[in-house]
């Protein structure tokens, strides 16, 4: 394949998980915004925090509102993490790589990316906000069920699903983080009910509620919501789950083409490290600290792809 049709395709399945999960940044803002009876500031700055936007955030706006954050994250044509910008770069990316993928994901995308423009067009109010979120999920949903409906099981097929495993372990590792980042009333609301409501709120964020409440019957705790959404090996969401798939992924691509990359290299000792990992270490050494270290390894692993297989070529 040409290094420029993988890159294609990883980015578009990139960007069009990115879009998803920038969605779900929000509405943890939003859900934990309405746990406090004052504005929410810290909240609203822990999501831009987050998404690595803060810089780009402060030129444009000086209060840390819902208001100015939706707005910012959603439709900024000037912020290139905007939900509108990255899906549009979803759709670019799509039609330079359209021989690749079949007619329905690319109808799925052009059709998702129109309704998104009109859904976007002008500011979001608040009680849209819900349905909005949930409109721009089901654009993503919609692309990746037509494509694993009717893709070829082949190396067109992997380079999106890494793109999407790279990205997705991405952002289950900051919405983890923002719990990191909100500053709770006093150290004594550890432990609280305030503390508790926020960490469900970050596992329903993930679209995992459900299936924790399957397994652990509603008992929840930070530890087992922090050590379900890390290590469960069945939920696709979690950052074992994405490490995993995305290292058989790289070692399919090392048999399909004949040869090693260094991705594989830097992916297997990243897995082995999670696998080596219990919920009680990390939070004696810091959750925040060790988020931090697994987001800058997916990171080198996602530039390592790039290089491995010529994107630029």
């Amino acid at each position: 394949m040409l290094g420029s049709t993988a890159n294609g395709l990883f980015w578009m399945f990139r960007q069009l998980e990115r879009s998803e999960n920038t969605a779900r940044l929000i509405e943890t803002g939003f859900r934990m915004a309405l746990t406090r009876q004052a504005s929410g500031q810290n909240e609203w700055a822990s999501i831009v925090r987050t998404a690595g936007c803060e810089p780009a955030f402060k030129e444009r706006h000086k209060v840390f509102n819902a208001e100015n954050v939706i707005d910012f994250l959603l439709r900024d044509p000037d912020n290139p993490a905007s939900v509108l910008c990255v899906f549009k770069a979803a759709r670019t990316n799509a039609r330079s790589v359209r021989t690749a993928l079949t007619r329905e994901v690319w109808e799925s995308t052009n059709e998702a990316w129109l309704a998104l423009q009109e859904l976007l067009a002008k500011p979001v109010e608040m009680s849209e906000l819900p349905n909005v979120l949930g409109a721009i999920r089901k654009s993503s949903a919609l692309v990746r069920g037509a494509w694993h409906g009717t893709a070829l099981r082949n190396d067109v097929f992997l380079f999106a699903r890494l793109g999407t495993r790279i990205e997705r372990a991405d952002n289950t590792a900051r919405i983890l983080d923002v719990k990191y980042f909100v500053l709770l009333p006093s150290s004594a609301a550890v432990g609280s009910s305030l503390d508790n409501v926020q960490w469900e709120t970050i596992l329903r964020s993930a679209s995992a509620a459900r299936a924790f409440n399957l397994l652990y019957g509603g008992e929840s705790s930070p530890s087992k919501i922090a050590e379900f959404l890390i290590f469960n090996q069945q939920l696709p969401r979690s950052l074992l789950y994405c490490c995993s798939d995305s290292t058989r992924i790289l070692e399919d691509l090392s048999r399909m083409y004949g040869q090693p990359n260094k991705a594989l290299d830097l992916a297997r000792p990243l897995l082995e490290s999670l696998q080596a990992e219990e919920i009680g270490s990390i939070f004696k050494s810091g959750l925040h600290e060790f988020l931090g270290e697994f987001l800058i390894k997916n990171n080198a692993i996602g530039r390592q792809i790039e290089i491995d297989f010529r994107f630029n070529e």
